[in-house]
């Protein structure tokens, strides 16, 4: 399996508001390519013990698998759930054309 270097980062938020908050924050940092905000997800989870669902927005953000640490810091300095949901997948693989242009747009400190 080929490894691109990029990745997809899966994140919750509790508002959509929130959400474009921190969409605007990766962007203007030039940390993510593109931030797609998916609202309206139902979510089902245990919290502290006990079964919990939220009504949340959903984050996609596409970026370089070498900027995941940064992204990490930068929503959780933001974010107002306790223990926000940050998860990250590989790409591997796409058009590449697409892939190239994420290289492009996202910078590296």
């Amino acid at each position: 399996m080929k490894q691109t270097g990029k990745i997809v980062v899966f994140v919750t938020t509790g508002t959509e508001a929130e959400a474009h908050k921190i969409a605007e924050l990766l962007l203007g940092k030039r940390k993510a390519a593109c931030v797609n905000i998916v609202p309206g997800v139902d979510s089902s989870f245990w919290w502290q013990g006990k079964l919990d669902s939220a009504r949340e927005s959903l984050l996609i953000i596409k970026t370089r698998a070498s900027l995941l640490s940064e992204i990490i810091e930068l929503v959780k300095s933001v974010h107002s759930y306790e223990v926000p949901d940050i998860i990250a997948l590989p790409i591997i693989g796409g058009n590449e054309d697409y892939l190239k242009w994420i290289d492009d747009e996202v910078k590296e400190s």
